[in-house]
């Protein structure tokens, strides 16, 4: 399963809030919903992501095995 949760400690360690994303950087706030119920994004907008947060991809998303699939 697909985590965003480094995200929003990334967001925190960094002093950026997603007011400022959203007024600064011009990020939708359907991306954030997407990223809050860890819903599918592009390797586009993950790379968008890490310019602007200046980070790498593993400070916005983790992968976690999936117990409910075996």
């Amino acid at each position: 399963m697909i985590s965003y949760e480094p995200f929003y400690r990334t967001l925190k360690e960094k002093g950026m809030s997603t007011y400022k994303l959203i007024n600064e950087y011009g990020v939708s706030r359907s991306l954030l919903d997407r990223l809050k119920h860890n819903k599918p994004i592009s390797t586009v907008t993950l790379n968008d992501l890490c310019t602007i947060l200046r980070c790498r991809v593993e400070d916005v998303v983790v992968f976690t095995e999936d117990t409910d699939e075996k």
